[in-house]
């Protein structure tokens, strides 16, 4: 994957993240806090996080194609990476201020994580469909 293509998959994962994040905060004060609406200084906090939360995606960045192993060990790095991060963050802005708040916290990024990297998925295996086919067709077209 060249760096503008990675540019592209950053810009792209900020807005899933973005949206999962309200989604996510919608229904659980629905839930919990139904009365409770989002105010302008949340909305910019979760603007924020969700920019860190797709700009830590350059660990996975690489112009060279990865082993499996090597991937999945990115992965990993990245995910506990975001979760320092953000846990981080959130306790210095007051977001969480207990244990119970940084567990909740944790979950909550690890469900976005999850939606994040199965979207990508879902993106990257019709990529390859697409590839596999005008292969073939390349392929076809010099009679083999």
């Amino acid at each position: 994957m060249n760096f503008f293509e990675f540019v592209q998959k950053i810009i792209r994962n900020f807005f899933i993240i973005f949206a999962s994040i309200i989604m996510m905060i919608t229904l659980l004060r629905q839930m919990f806090y139904p009365d409770m609406a989002f105010d302008l200084k949340s909305i910019y906090i979760i603007i924020a996080f969700s920019f860190l939360s797709a700009l830590t995606g350059f660990i996975l960045y690489s112009p060279n194609d990865l082993s499996e192993k090597k991937m999945r060990i990115r992965i990993i790095i990245h995910f506990f990476t975001l979760e320092i991060l953000l846990i981080v963050l959130g306790s210095a802005i007051n977001l969480v201020t207990d244990p119970l708040g940084v567990i909740f916290l944790a979950l909550q990024i690890a469900v976005i994580y999850i939606i994040v990297r199965l979207l990508s998925w879902q993106n990257d295996k019709k990529d390859a469909k697409k590839i596999n086919e005008k292969l073939k067709l390349i392929k076809k077209d010099f009679g083999e």
